[in-house]
Formats: C-alpha cells, structure tokens, sequence
C-alpha cells in the first residue's frame, strides 16, 4: 500500500514503538495500522492540512477496498485506537494539526473532582484518571446530572444498554470506572451508599481447560520445572518466585531494577499501581538464587526479558 507523503513518518513512528515495552507482533500491528490510515488519504486525495476527528470519523465509517487489510466496517475499536495514536504521534511532530476533541469535550467539574480523588486517595495513574472520567462522561447524558437521584434500576439499564454497543472489555472497564464513580459520590454524600452493587456484572467466559488458580504442589512443579544450567532457566526460576512468593504481579515485575533490591536488609522495592512504591521482604528460602542473576554477566535480569520474549 503507498502511504504517500507519510511514508517516512510511518518509518519514525515504528522506531518509536521499539522500546522493550512493546512486542515485535504488537509493533506489526501499530504499523499496518498507521499504513492503512495512510493509504486511505492518498486513495480519498486528503490532504494532511485536512487531518483531523472529521478524518478519523470518515476513515472508522468508510466500507474498506484498500486492499490487504481487514474490511471490519465499522473497524474495531482497537484498530482505531492505533490509528488515532499516529494521528497523536503526527501532531506531536507538527505534521497535522492537534486534535480539537479534547477541547470539543470539557470535563463535568464532578467528574474532575474524582479523577482528581483517584489519584490522591487511590493512587490510580492521571493516564487511567482520565480515562475513568472520558467513560463517565459518556455515561452522564443517560445518568443525569443529579446524582442524588440516581437509583439501581437506572445503573443497571445504562450499563446494560452500553453493553450492545461495546466490546467486553470495554465494558468491563467502563464498570469499573463507574463503580469507582459511585463510591466516590457516596463518599462525598453526594447519592446513596451501596450504589455500585447495583452495577451488574458482565460475563465473559473462560476456556475450561485453563485452571482459576494452582495449587500449592502444582507451583512448586513448575517452579522445579526450570532448568538451572541455563541463564534463561534460572532468570525463569526467579520471575515464578516472584509471582508465587510475593504475590506480585507481571507489571510489577516489568518495572524491577537491580537497584530496587537491598540484599543486607532482604527487602525488595516494587512500584505498584500509582507508581506507589512499598518495600516487600525477600522470600528468605529462595535469596540465593535471586543473588546468581545478577552475578550472571553485566545484562540487567530484568531487562532481559523482553530481550528472551523476542527469541
């Protein structure tokens, strides 16, 4: 596909996503997408001075004949997310014009007061605050705006009706967002308490053959089940002691850094959710083997994943 004039910004935008946060597939589909959009403008005669949310909206509706790509119409909403992301990337860079939507959509002085609660109380990120409060704005016009009239037939019916337009997984968030919202409102005596109970639940169905959990003989086969000899075995055997010991989470462990280990007092330091960090004591029969990583060439361990992930 000829991506025109955006050929070249397509090339940066891929060296951009290279950082070991993201996987060679999920790169892969970052770049088909932006290559797409692209494509899209040299076959509808867009000008880049005419890139905008009128762009977007059209190329989200428009019955794909592009050749090579998906032809979902509309597309999904995680094909547009990229596809918006190099419209951001693009702007950043003075190529197109900033977004308007941002200014096209002012934020309900209540809903900032929670985004602002997230972060102060419960140390949720300013990227997921927004996001929270983007979603609770969607849902105001079918709430309303007193919240002290809401009532459990009304939050079940606007989660329920969102349900149809929304993939699960957006709608798992969403009432998650919105059940933050309620206590955030109960709290301030703002509706009445218990409120968020009343937001049901979305099913969605898991493989019967992947076990909920592992028992604690079952861990301790896998965690046997590493080979020692080898420097991905043991770096393998520490991740899963992690996991197991500390109850941590992948994420958690992602953000791990050499000097985020204190070896004299055997405590570790693990930035959680919020970038809030708490001090964790070193599972005492397994400090061994965390010391043998480090002690295995100058490679950080845990920088090191990301570098096994792409074998």
């Amino acid at each position: 596909m000829d991506a025109g004039e955006l050929t070249p910004w397509v090339a940066v935008f891929a060296d951009e996503l290279g950082s070991p946060r993201h996987t060679p597939l999920t790169i892969r589909c970052y770049i088909d997408c932006a290559r797409h959009f692209a494509a899209w403008l040299v076959i509808e005669n867009v000008e880049l001075s005419e890139v905008g949310d009128d762009a977007l909206g059209r190329f989200a509706k428009h019955r794909c004949r592009c050749g090579g790509y998906r032809r979902a119409v509309p597309h999904l909403t995680s094909y547009l997310s990229r596809v918006h992301r190099f419209v951001v990337f693009l702007a950043g860079r003075g190529v197109v014009a900033p977004l308007a939507e941002a200014i096209a959509s002012p934020v309900d002085p209540l809903v900032r007061d929670f985004q602002e609660w997230l972060m102060r109380h419960r140390g949720i990120r300013d990227r997921t605050a927004v996001r929270h409060g983007r979603m609770i704005m969607r849902l105001l016009p079918s709430l309303g705006s007193d919240p002290h009239a809401y009532n459990p037939a009304e939050i079940r019916m606007v989660i329920l009706n969102e349900a149809q337009r929304c993939s699960v997984a957006y709608t798992k968030t969403m009432i998650t967002a919105l059940r933050g919202y309620l206590r955030f409102l109960a709290a301030a005596d703002l509706c009445r308490p218990g409120l968020e109970h009343a937001v049901p639940r979305i099913p969605q169905w898991r493989l019967s053959s992947l076990p909920r959990y592992l028992s604690p003989d079952q861990v301790d086969r896998i965690v046997a089940s590493c080979d020692l000899r080898t420097r991905r075995g043991i770096r393998d055997r520490a991740i899963l002691l992690l996991l197991a010991r500390l109850g941590l989470r992948a994420g958690d462990i992602w953000e791990m850094r050499l000097g985020d280990i204190d070896w004299d007092s055997g405590t570790l330091r693990v930035k959680g959710k919020g970038r809030c960090e708490t001090l964790l004591p070193l599972p005492q029969d397994h400090k061994p083997s965390h010391r043998e990583i480090f002690a295995i060439g100058p490679v950080n361990f845990f920088d090191s994943c990301a570098t096994a992930r792409k074998r």
